[in-house]
């Protein structure tokens, strides 16, 4: 039987924390929908987050990300959803996250994120600068915004399954409604090596 979880979960934190695939495979594992609010910007605007951010700027951006959030945040049955770095950080973004999912900072350390986000060149924000920094610069102005999250923790170094599994962990701390999660991973792992 699938879990049931009554409110979407949404994954906050810094570029380069994994929120994408800790969601993908938290939504596998969860037998639910998953949406990451960068594509699904692009796919609504028909413009890559970097095109958007230049021809638009940061201000229109957030405004657009809020609409977006906010229409992923209604999706029946609930999604998990992987939001951008920034959105936590934009008040109006931040409030219904807050009032309408249960909101999960995935933490990552500097050497982590730094080397994460030197992979590739698509990072707006990570543009023409020293990528260690602008991400030392983030963590100091963002990091006590992420804090606000309902569910906080560190990702685990090594495959992102460690984290889910972390995540999994925290959401059957967090809401007692959720305590059948390490049963159905038991039995799943039981089963799976029965056949």
């Amino acid at each position: 039987m699938p879990l049931q979880i009554e409110k979407p979960i949404a994954l906050v934190g810094l570029m380069g924390v994994g929120k994408t695939t800790v969601g993908r495979r938290l939504a596998k594992r969860l037998d639910r929908g998953f949406d990451d609010s960068d594509d699904a910007i692009e796919l609504a605007s028909g413009r890559s987050v970097a095109g958007y951010f230049e021809d638009h700027g940061e201000e229109a951006f957030r405004e657009g990300e809020f609409r977006v959030v906010k229409r992923l945040l209604e999706v029946d049955p609930p999604l998990i959803i992987a939001t951008g770095g920034g959105a936590f950080i934009h008040p109006a973004t931040r409030e219904i996250l807050l009032k309408q999912a249960i909101v999960v900072w995935l933490k990552g350390d500097l050497e982590t994120l730094v080397e994460r986000v030197s992979r590739n060149d698509n990072r707006p924000l990570l543009r023409g600068v020293d990528k260690r920094v602008k991400m030392r610069e983030l963590m100091e102005a963002r990091h006590p915004i992420y804090a606000q999250a309902h569910i906080k923790m560190k990702i685990a170094r090594g495959p992102h399954l460690r984290t889910v599994n972390r995540v999994l962990r925290a959401l059957k701390a967090y809401d007692p409604k959720l305590a059948n999660v390490a049963s159905d991973m038991k039995s799943n792992r039981t089963s799976n090596l029965k056949t």
